[in-house]
């Protein structure tokens, strides 16, 4: 087989999708034929994303690879683009290694059990095809079609107020994509040739006016999806009804489309906008990680801590995208990897808990360690990451990110103690909330009827080997932060250069824009 053009991307997208349109016709009635199915389906998936990187990726070139492109709807100046590069590239073999664990996740699943993993297998290219598409029209497509499985996902397995959470998250990100199709066709159609090709767009010479406006409409969308306070308030609703598998593509694959796309169209298509918008970013990354912690210590409901907990972790990555620096947005990128396997760790193991104690109330549980030593050990390890323990990946993440903006000449000096100090803050805050919760559900006063339950039972092999799954690359990353960094590094260096060459740019524009309207003649009464 030639590697070189064999269509990888188009075939590792469309065939979780194609294979999902087949299991209405398995006969199958409890869901246990479907649920194999699925899982060799995702795991043919997986192996061909890793295959198709190892053979066909250089990690020393910048640009686009595994680059297809077919005209679709030329009317429309709408092509099947795709292709692959240190920005997508992690997130898409993330997106394959999650999913393919959320189906393993799932496996309880006996209501419906057709639908759920077509909807999985359905969401598992759709979400592939938001980090592979370099067509804005086709990627508007594809990130409004992955929000229908997740709608229904959370409206027919959810818990007791799923019909609303479900409601209010499509309204939340529907209505912020509406902002995605407007910014994309004003930058297609800008200047003297129409094109909705990413790399083309890059290209185009847009006024300063005209980038800060698309600017803005990006982020309102992206901010949704992040999610950046105050437009998150859909996601404590949503963790707080998913089920298990759910949470895991929510928390481990979703919020890292705002974060790609923020960096993918707003910092690479609109640098000039992007210099004058990174403070605002940085300020915003900031109320995430101080606020959303602090909301966390007042949740008494262990999905919503979880949850506040996410999004506090998401403002460092906001941060190292506007730091202008390589070690800053390698954080960024590294984080957004890093909080995907601890984020989705964290809620399968919630999910573990709840199963067995039927509650999510930190006030009703308690004592359970020793019940269930296998669990405690494994949501102990999982939130050592998720506080950034040296040796994990969310301490390398983060502290790239620390220093990363810490050494960034696009701020003053004032500026950045008050920014690093505020983050030291949020530092501090996590395992302050995350020690005080394995406290109250392991080691808090004894629930007499909760320890003496019959289903308080420890962790199955199944559950052992996913969380062991999650915690590899947590702990290997930590250990060698190079394993992952180095599929990147090419790309973020090339992308921090142009972004930093725009900060002296718009500078010049300005002073020139300044002289012309100094020297037009003045008008006198």
């Amino acid at each position: 087989m030639n590697t070189a053009n064999f269509p990888w991307l188009t075939t590792i997208i469309l065939l979780p999708i194609a294979a999902s349109l087949l299991i209405p016709i398995i006969p199958d009635k409890e869901g246990k034929t479907v649920r194999w199915y699925s899982l060799i389906v995702g795991l043919i998936d997986f192996a061909l994303i890793v295959y198709a990187f190892y053979t066909g990726y250089d990690f020393s070139n910048p640009d686009l690879q595994l680059v297809e492109s077919y005209p679709w709807v030329p009317q429309l100046d709408l092509n099947w683009s795709v292709g692959a590069d240190g920005l997508s590239m992690p997130l898409i073999i993330l997106t394959g290694f999650i999913t393919t664990l959320a189906i393993l996740a799932a496996w309880p699943v006996t209501f419906k059990p057709k639908l759920f993993y077509f909807l999985i297998l359905a969401m598992y290219g759709g979400q592939i095809a938001v980090f592979a598409v370099q067509d804005m029209l086709l990627f508007f497509l594809v990130w409004e079609l992955e929000l229908v499985p997740i709608y229904f996902l959370l409206s027919i397995w959810g818990g007791k107020r799923r019909q609303y959470a479900a409601t209010k998250f499509i309204l939340y990100t529907a209505g912020g994509s509406l902002f995605i199709l407007l910014s994309a066709l004003t930058m297609g159609f800008y200047g003297d040739t129409v094109t909705f090709d990413m790399r083309s767009l890059a290209l185009k010479d847009f006024a300063l006016n005209f980038q800060l406006a698309a600017y803005a409409g990006f982020l309102i969308a992206y901010a949704v999806k992040l999610p950046i306070i105050p437009l998150h308030t859909w996601l404590p609703d949503a963790h707080g009804e998913a089920t298990a598998p759910v949470h895991m593509l929510l928390a481990g694959i979703l919020l890292k489309m705002g974060g790609y796309a923020l960096i993918r169209m707003n910092a690479q298509m609109l640098p000039d906008a992007h210099a004058l918008f990174a403070p605002v970013l940085v300020v915003l990354g900031v109320v995430n990680i101080i606020y959303a912690a602090l909301t966390s210590f007042a949740q008494r409901n262990l999905k919503r801590k979880i949850a506040y907990s996410s999004i506090s972790h998401m403002g460092f990555v906001m941060i190292g995208i506007a730091s202008f620096t390589d070690l800053g947005l390698s954080g960024a990128v590294l984080q957004m990897v890093s909080h995907g396997l601890i984020g989705a760790s964290l809620f399968f193991l919630v999910g573990a808990t709840y199963d067995r104690t039927h509650t999510l109330m930190l006030d009703e549980m308690g004592g359970v360690a020793k019940r269930m030593p296998k669990i405690f050990a494994m949501f102990t390890t999982c939130s050592m990451a998720s506080l950034a323990l040296p040796g994990m990946s969310g301490f390398v993440a983060e502290l790239m990110v620390f220093v990363g903006f810490a050494t960034s000449d696009a701020y003053s000096s004032t500026f950045k103690v008050i920014v690093v100090f505020l983050m030291a803050v949020g530092v501090i805050l996590t395992p302050i909330y995350l020690l005080s919760m394995l406290r109250e559900i392991f080691y808090g006063k004894e629930n007499e009827e909760l320890v003496s339950h019959q289903a308080l039972i420890d962790a199955e092999p199944r559950e052992v080997f996913i969380i062991a799954c999650l915690l590899i690359p947590i702990i290997g990353i930590g250990f060698y932060p190079k394993l992952l960094t180095q599929m990147y590094d090419a790309t973020t260096v090339q992308l921090t250069a142009r972004l930093r060459d725009s900060v002296p740019t718009l500078a010049q524009k300005q002073e020139e824009t300044l002289k012309v309207s100094l020297s037009a003649p003045q008008i006198s009464n």
